[in-house]
């Protein structure tokens, strides 16, 4: 059987996916790795395994008689950048964008430009720190010198595990464009501060999406995807009438390919931006950080009800409860006391809400 296989690497799980000429899903495997910490104790993905298992699983499926692996993609999470040297090898830890960025540092980053907020507009990266790709490396050349030196190139994740296969190197439209600080988005490169530090340099030539690599083995090779911009793919390839999309997970991630690019200050502080989709057209996003809140929320809630952490699970949907908590104050539920709620399902039910009510708030910024 001809398929293709696609590698899915998120944040907490990864997993391999192959499709027969049909697009039906014909096998699937998903796995998790647990975190190591990097220099300074930050947990961090375990990069040395990550690459084990792409490599181990792409030999496993090219060598089964069962399938014919015609073409191969890669999704990854963005805002996680590979230093690799001359001979491919990675310098780094695969660093969290969750962790902390240096005030001094950052302070430093942002004086180099007239304005701050105008930085943000047309980059459409607000201030995040590690979350900024772009701040990670600059990060480097400051703290680490010597390894900045030695790195031929920084490649986002869906680009080193593409590279893992066809040991080429390229940037690509969806990892570059997202809240990165490296891109101008009025004038549709990169932006100067990449040049007057000599980063571009360090930066591999772009490649189209559209364009997969051939192997002598007659396998065709994507260059890779920013994971949530990938989703919006089949979507723009089979609709033609303006749709919103929704992309869930760690983040929640609501796209309007067919709103105009307009920079608004006001919509870079409600975490409203765009990104690049593999085109390398704008699109209008807003992100909620919905499953990383929920897994925090629900690891409190079953600590509170002493229960097990997977109980959310088995919730079944009770109108009667919703209709209860309509009288509940909309807050964030981080903020709510958990002695309040009589039961594990009453206080999940709010949860539920809490967080669809963020939802809504967050896609009618893109809406328009």
């Amino acid at each position: 059987m001809n398929v293709i296989a696609i590698f899915d690497v998120g944040k907490t799980n990864k997993k391999v996916l192959l499709f027969n000429e049909n697009y039906e899903i014909v096998w699937e495997q998903s796995t998790s790795f647990l975190e190591i910490k990097d220099e300074d104790g930050f947990p961090s993905e375990n990069l040395n395994l990550l690459t084990d298992w792409v490599l181990e699983t792409y030999n496993s499926i090219l060598s089964t008689r069962e399938y014919n692996l015609k073409a191969v993609n890669f999704s990854a999470y963005g805002a996680s950048i590979v230093a690799i040297d001359d001979s491919n090898t990675p310098l780094t830890p695969l660093y969290n964008y969750l962790k902390p960025y240096p005030e001094n540092l950052k302070k430093q980053f942002y004086d180099k430009f007239d304005c701050k907020e105008t930085f943000e507009n047309i980059t459409s990266s607000p201030e995040m720190g590690s979350l900024n790709s772009g701040l990670q490396i600059f990060r480097m050349q400051q703290e680490k010198p010597d390894i900045f030196n030695k790195t031929k190139y920084f490649l986002h994740l869906p680009q080193y595990l593409s590279s893992l296969i066809t040991g080429q190197f390229y940037t690509d439209s969806t990892s570059i464009g997202c809240h990165t600080s490296l891109w101008d988005f009025t004038k549709m490169k990169y932006h100067r501060w990449i040049t007057d530090e000599k980063i571009n340099k360090k930066l591999p030539p772009f490649h189209f999406s559209e364009y997969p690599i051939k192997l002598k083995e007659e396998i065709w090779v994507g260059v890779g995807l920013h994971d949530s911009s990938a989703a919006l793919v089949p979507y723009l390839a089979s609709f033609k009438e303006p749709f919103i999309l929704i992309s869930t997970g760690t983040w929640n991630i609501t796209f309007n390919p067919f709103a105009k690019f307009i920079p608004r200050a006001e919509a870079i502080q409600n975490d409203c931006l765009y990104y690049l989709n593999y085109k390398e057209k704008p699109v209008k996003a807003s992100r909620l950080f919905a499953g990383n809140e929920h897994e925090i929320q629900t690891a409190r809630l079953a600590d509170f009800f002493n229960v097990q952490k997977d109980t959310y699970k088995s919730v079944k949907c009770d109108e009667a409860i919703l209709k209860n908590l309509k009288s509940i104050s909309q807050v964030e539920f981080k903020n709510r006391d958990l002695s309040t709620f009589e039961t594990y399902e009453i206080a999940y039910h709010q949860l539920v809400k809490d967080i669809i009510h963020q939802q809504v708030a967050s896609s009618k910024l893109v809406i328009g």
